[in-house]
């Protein structure tokens, strides 16, 4: 079995165990003559403290593979770890604890909800936990992303770029140990894209955070400290320090195969 290790330079230097791993996992949509592999067998390792970008065509398994290692799928067969935790032997219960305080999600819908403000929204992980949010934690990110003065304000009173930041900074208030992100700038313009993925940047640089992040531009790629590119379903190749243009010439190298 060949493990791909997903680790940046904050992860590697303190030799930390990974924060997610998953280890042969296979998922099968359907059944019979219609059955679709989505995964077949794959094995990688996402390292603490890396922020790691998957790729890969249209039907490739990237998606899937971030939904299983979120819990928010089950594979078929195989593992799925969230540090030392087997995600198969968690209860319904638990599972939704582990997603609630451990795991931050970032989606290209911003899934705000429509009747709470910014602040609300924003606190949401820690309501749903009967917990009260850290005021200087939550100034803190609110300065940090650019939305102090929104905080009052309903999501349709804001920007598409201001929503995804309070979805950033929902994703952040628990200070999970993994972000999981998915597209998070696919409906922004290039501007807000660039924003949103400097705080990404920041959450792995200053505040220790472990990002895995699906997408399909190369500009969002560049961002991450190293690629994994997927194709039916397998780790294909990564791509370690990557530019937008190295990770071109990957996608590129890759098509002509």
């Amino acid at each position: 079995m060949q493990t791909t290790v997903a680790s940046g330079q904050a992860a590697g230097a303190t030799g930390t165990a990974p924060a997610a791993r998953i280890i042969d996992g296979t998922k099968v949509y359907g059944t019979g003559a219609t059955a679709v592999r989505a995964l077949d067998a794959i094995s990688a390792e996402f390292a603490a403290g890396a922020f790691t970008a998957i790729m890969g065509p249209s039907g490739s398994g990237k998606s899937t593979l971030l939904h299983c290692l979120a819990g928010l799928d089950r594979l078929t067969s195989g593992r799925v770890l969230i540090g030392g935790d087997e995600l198969s032997g968690l209860g319904d219960k638990a599972m939704t604890l582990l997603r609630r305080e451990r795991i931050g999600f970032v989606f290209q819908a911003f899934n705000l909800v429509p009747t709470l403000t910014a602040r609300e929204n924003v606190i949401l992980p820690l309501t749903l936990g009967g917990k009260k949010p850290d005021g200087a934690w939550l100034a803190e990110l609110a300065a940090a992303l650019g939305i102090t003065d929104r905080l009052d304000h309903r999501p349709a009173e804001l920007s598409g770029g201001q929503q995804q930041r309070v979805a950033t900074a929902r994703a952040l208030i628990t200070r999970p140990d993994l972000i999981f992100a998915d597209e998070p700038t696919g409906n922004l313009d290039s501007r807000s894209a660039a924003e949103l993925l400097t705080q990404i940047r920041r959450a792995v640089d200053e505040y220790g955070q472990t990002v895995v992040m699906v997408t399909h531009d190369p500009r969002a790629a560049g961002y991450a400290d190293l690629v994994l590119f997927l194709a039916d379903g397998r780790v294909v190749r990564e791509l370690p320090a990557p530019t937008a243009d190295r990770v071109l010439d990957v996608i590129r190298e890759l098509g002509a195969h």
